[in-house]
């Protein structure tokens, strides 16, 4: 799902000014249901690139890499499910959630952190361990850590940011 920042397209832009007041921006925001929104895993905000980003050599990570860590991944989890008809962390009910989502005392602290300030329902703590085990398993770390919580909370803050 993608979606603008208010009608005219340019809310957020460092290029061209939003011609939208705020009253617009507020009910064109509001199309979209808190609820709605609470179903979706990962929330990315992507501004336009600057010119010299577009125009930059380098090309970042390999796509080959990514693929790798993307298999090893995928391989982690259906290790951690065989015998279930359970392919992937999206996937798991709450049982399997407190199972294979153990959290250390200080990404546990974060998460309570992150509950409470941006007000997170059920639904978006239950998305939030889910994605950062995949964050985790995308690390190939064997536990759920800080950087893997804030990672995860960081994907859900935009329904915060315009929508709360």
């Amino acid at each position: 799902m993608a979606t603008q920042g208010c009608p005219c397209g340019f809310y957020n832009d460092h290029v061209k000014t939003c011609t939208c007041t705020p009253n617009m921006i507020h009910k064109y925001l509001q199309r979209i249901s808190g609820p709605l929104l609470d179903r979706i895993d990962i929330h990315v905000e992507v501004p336009r690139l600057k010119q010299d980003e577009l125009m930059s050599k380098s090309s970042g990570e390999p796509s080959i890499k990514i693929r790798a860590r993307v298999r090893q991944a995928r391989e982690i989890q259906q290790a951690r499910f065989t015998g279930t008809k359970i392919f992937n962390n999206a996937q798991m009910s709450s049982k399997l959630t407190k199972q294979h989502c153990k959290l250390n005392p200080d990404a546990e602290a974060l998460l309570k952190q992150a509950i409470e300030q941006l007000r997170l329902s059920a639904r978006a703590f239950d998305r939030i361990l889910k994605l950062s085990r995949t964050i985790a398993d995308l690390a190939a770390a064997d536990s759920i850590g800080v950087e893997h919580i804030a990672e995860a909370v960081q994907y859900r803050s935009l329904d915060r940011k315009y929508w709360g």
